[in-house]
């Protein structure tokens, strides 16, 4: 096998209709999956995309990448001290930032105080990086830092947990951690009927009584959706992207409203981590997959290429997500779709 051979079944599916600041125009995507039937399921989200004025809007709510560092004090009082110091002399922690990386930059500082422990989150712009290892390197920094201005701490851990990296949780949510990009697409009611076989109103019913009541009822953490793990795998494994971190990605938020004009059809992903460049992107197969999205471009600015592959992601995530559903509205469909188009695999191969 040569090193560009890929194992996983990859397709490119769509093209997919976008607009927004971050990109615009026509693009397909590609997913790695042995869960065939969501290439055309996805597909059928990307036709609905074109059939819609302007497509899938997407907007980049914020990044960041995070770390937080662990301390040990004596007691809470020296903890709450110390925290009060770090958060004071932030500018002397962006110096120490700046040492380790021309791209990385501290925009925020969050403590939490648990007795005697101190947890400090910091949170970097990583430019085109998903930045796991660039928080990591200025982590070791800022803690070299704060340690030698004597504030009665000792070292913990690089890493205490309170980032949260690759585990489901409340705090990337709140603060951020990632991208936070948000989509949404406004749909007229005979293309809902025509090209999903469904209605506005039965979409949105589902999305109400599937995704947010039937989520909380099983203990869901600030997630309600149907399947954005699917997409995100897809994407992430044909990219080059650090496939554990659809743990957090998938958490985010299907919404769903029934206007005159038609069905209006949101995916939020408030932590998506992806990256343009480092560890996994160099491969032959997810290099050629990062230029054919446009995502490779040595001239855009300072992050671009990252925003814009998430943006191609969420967006690609709205598709199957809308798609799922709408056949989810319609009793039988799924099952029967499944067998049809897994059958259909299995004749060609």
């Amino acid at each position: 096998m040569s090193d560009d051979d890929t194992v996983i079944p990859t397709r490119w599916v769509g093209p997919i209709r976008v607009s927004g600041d971050t990109v615009s125009g026509e693009f397909e995507v590609p997913l790695a999956t042995y869960e065939t039937p969501l290439w055309p399921s996805v597909g059928r989200g990307a036709k609905i995309s074109r059939l819609v004025e302007g497509g899938i809007q997407v907007t980049v709510l914020g990044e960041r990448m995070t770390r937080s560092v662990l301390f040990i004090a004596p007691d809470a009082a020296t903890a709450d001290r110390a925290a009060r110091a770090i958060r004071a002399r932030k500018p002397e922690l962006d110096d120490a930032v700046g040492g380790t990386s021309r791209h990385a930059k501290l925009v925020e500082i969050h403590d939490e105080i648990v007795g005697n422990l101190l947890f400090v989150r910091f949170a970097l712009e990583t430019g085109d990086a998903s930045g796991h290892n660039m928080v990591t390197r200025a982590a070791d920094a800022l803690m070299e830092r704060i340690l030698g201005w004597n504030l009665g701490l000792s070292y913990g851990s690089i890493s205490g947990n309170f980032c949260i990296d690759k585990k489901p949780s409340a705090v990337n949510g709140i603060l951020g951690r990632g991208r936070n990009v948000a989509c949404d697409i406004l749909i007229p009611h005979e293309v809902v009927a025509k090209s999903l076989r469904s209605t506005a109103q039965g979409i949105t019913d589902l999305v109400i009584r599937k995704n947010f009541v039937g989520s909380t009822i099983a203990g869901a953490l600030r997630s309600a959706n149907a399947h954005y793990a699917n997409m995100l795998l897809a994407i992430y494994l044909a990219t080059g992207q650090d496939a554990a971190n659809i743990v957090e990605g998938s958490q985010g938020f299907t919404y769903a409203e029934t206007r005159p004009e038609g069905l209006y059809f949101s995916c939020t992903l408030p932590h998506l981590i992806v990256g343009a460049v480092g560890n996994g992107k160099h491969l032959p197969h997810t290099q050629r997959a990062l230029e054919r999205l446009g995502c490779a471009d040595p001239d855009a600015p300072p992050g671009g290429n990252a925003r814009r592959l998430a943006a191609l992601i969420a967006a690609t995530v709205l598709c199957g997500e809308l798609s799922l559903l709408a056949a989810q509205t319609n009793p039988g469909e799924l099952m029967a779709a499944h067998l049809l188009l897994e059958r259909r695999e299995r004749s060609r191969g």
